[in-house]
């Protein structure tokens, strides 16, 4: 008896693994798994350009006040304007990093699915200049760092080489010419574009346009290749107008501005400023962007000073940008200190800054605005810089008078209600009194490059194009416990992660390039 039910038992086992077994890949497939025919790669596209506008924290705890575009009392941003670790000190090294090479993952995935696709060659060759735009944030930042085995983690590389920044700039320079020339309005565009909406023509001048700033960052270095390219950035055709400007519009559905967000953290809010350098020199040249970019506390005493609903006062001549390397406790003994703001009742207390400029209310505190990640007036001033070097980019006085008109004309795109208008007339009065003199055409030119990236809070690019250029003539801080003194950080070291993840690697880069610390001049920065 007990034989019949283990023969019957096994009898049935085997039915079943027959049955089983005849439908075996259907039944053990899962009918909503996503799969590359599922995916729309567009949507990579629109996910790392949101990806990599969104700055906010990266580099306002160390470029924007390294650059003095920024001031701060506040210990948080001792990183940057008192060259002292403060907050998460080396936890801040890897955010721009994390952040560019997690929108190079997203182009990476796009750029593979459409691999060997013609109707989607127009996106591929987006995807090879999104690549080209990320990296160079990357590299500049950091020197030496992985490209050529970048994003093959699929493939098993889980320890990309460090490619060298000359190399690097090489495969920028090539893969900008030959992406932007494939590219083809008469196919099929991209659909999930926050840039310009699928529209190639932009594209073309973007890709021509990201062309001549890798071009111009090799001025000190290689001034032959920097020539040629720029030559021919000018001839394939750069940005003509505003519209042309490379930015993302942040928006209330999980996207707000990150660096709305972090100024409108309550300690930030109270003691972020513009910096004096920035404020001083616009205000030398009767800038009329000032009370467009910058407010003071419309109140007395420590809770109108920390009120993020009020808006400030924005009269020019009252603007005043904060010294860096100060704390709150010392800010009464900076130069031309201009008191604090009493307090206004009994339970209020005075506002040591209240009389200093901050970013305005609805402008950078918006979290509805744009990030900006290169716009027409860089571009006409890159153009400026190379024809007042001989070069074959136009009239330099023409381009120059452009791009004053443009970067002002730029700021009203910070936000639907363009809150931050220029007049018109201001413009034209501002452009015709400040024309590009001969002998002072580098000094003006980027200063107005200075100005322009800081106003529109890219102060990656101030801080690259500061280390080109020299300008502006920066004063170090001097501080006690600095990590570096004497002179103005010149790169960020690399992520301390990057030496137990990739040692062998790291190390061969630290050898060929020099120290890993804020010292060390990157390749184009020699």
């Amino acid at each position: 008896m007990k034989k019949r039910y283990i023969f019957n038992f096994l009898l049935a086992g085997a039915t079943l693994m027959v049955s089983c077994t005849k439908n075996f890949e259907q039944i053990n497939t899962q009918p909503d798994k996503t799969t590359a025919t599922l995916i729309d790669p567009n949507y990579f596209m629109s996910q790392a350009q949101m990806t990599f506008s969104q700055t906010g924290y990266d580099q306002l705890l160390f470029q924007s006040m390294w650059m003095q575009s920024l001031s701060s009392t506040f210990s948080y941003y001792s990183n940057g304007d008192k060259y002292v670790f403060g907050g998460g000190g080396t936890g801040y090294y890897n955010r721009t990093w994390n952040r560019g090479y997690s929108a190079l993952t997203l182009v990476d995935e796009m750029k593979s699915l459409v691999k060997g696709k013609a109707e989607y060659a127009n996106l591929d060759a987006c995807g090879t200049i999104l690549r080209a735009m990320f990296i160079q944030r990357i590299t500049d930042l950091y020197g030496d760092v992985p490209y050529s085995q970048e994003g093959q983690a699929k493939s098993g590389v889980f320890s990309p080489v460090f490619d060298t920044q000359k190399d690097i700039y090489t495969a920028i320079l090539t893969q900008l010419e030959q992406a932007t020339a494939a590219l083809d309005a008469s196919k099929a565009t991209p659909t999930a574009d926050l840039f310009y909406g699928g529209n190639i023509p932009q594209w073309k001048r973007l890709g021509y346009s990201l062309m001549l700033k890798a071009a111009m960052r090799l001025t000190k270095v290689d001034a032959a290749t920097a020539k040629t390219y720029a030559e021919k950035a000018y001839a394939g055709g750069t940005m003509s107008a505003i519209a042309d400007n490379a930015k993302v519009m942040t928006d209330a559905n999980g996207n707000t501005s990150s660096n709305s967000d972090a100024l409108l953290v309550t300690d930030d809010f109270r003691e972020v400023r513009w910096g004096k350098t920035i404020i001083d020199f616009m205000k030398t040249t009767n800038d009329p962007r000032i009370s467009a970019i910058a407010e003071i506390t419309d109140g007395n005493g420590r809770a109108a000073n920390e009120d993020r609903t009020k808006a400030g006062i924005t009269t020019a001549s009252l603007q005043i940008g904060m010294p860096n390397g100060y704390t709150t406790g010392t800010i009464a003994s900076a130069p031309g200190y201009p008191g604090a703001t009493p307090a206004a009742s009994a339970t209020d207390a005075p506002a040591p800054l209240g009389k200093y400029s901050r970013p305005r209310l609805f402008v950078y505190a918006d979290r509805i605005s744009a990030n900006f990640i290169y716009t027409y007036g860089e571009s006409e001033l890159l153009l400026a810089e190379a024809a007042t070097r001989g070069w074959n980019t136009g009239v330099a006085a023409t381009h120059y008078a452009a791009a004053l008109t443009a970067d002002m004309a730029t700021l009203a795109q910070y936000n639907p209600s363009a809150a931050a208008t220029v007049n018109a007339g201001d413009i034209t009065t501002y452009v015709a009194a400040h024309p590009l003199v001969a002998a002072t055409a580098l000094e003006q030119i980027n200063m107005e490059y200075y100005v322009a990236t800081s106003t529109t809070f890219d102060f990656n690019e101030t801080f690259a194009n500061w280390r080109r250029s020299g300008y502006p003539v920066l004063t170090p801080i001097t501080y006690t416990g600095q990590f570096i003194t004497g002179q103005v950080p010149r790169r960020m070291p690399y992520p301390t992660t990057l030496i137990q993840t990739n040692g062998t690697n790291y190390a061969a880069a630290v050898t060929r390039q020099g120290a890993d610390n804020f010292a060390t001049r990157v390749y184009w920065d020699k």
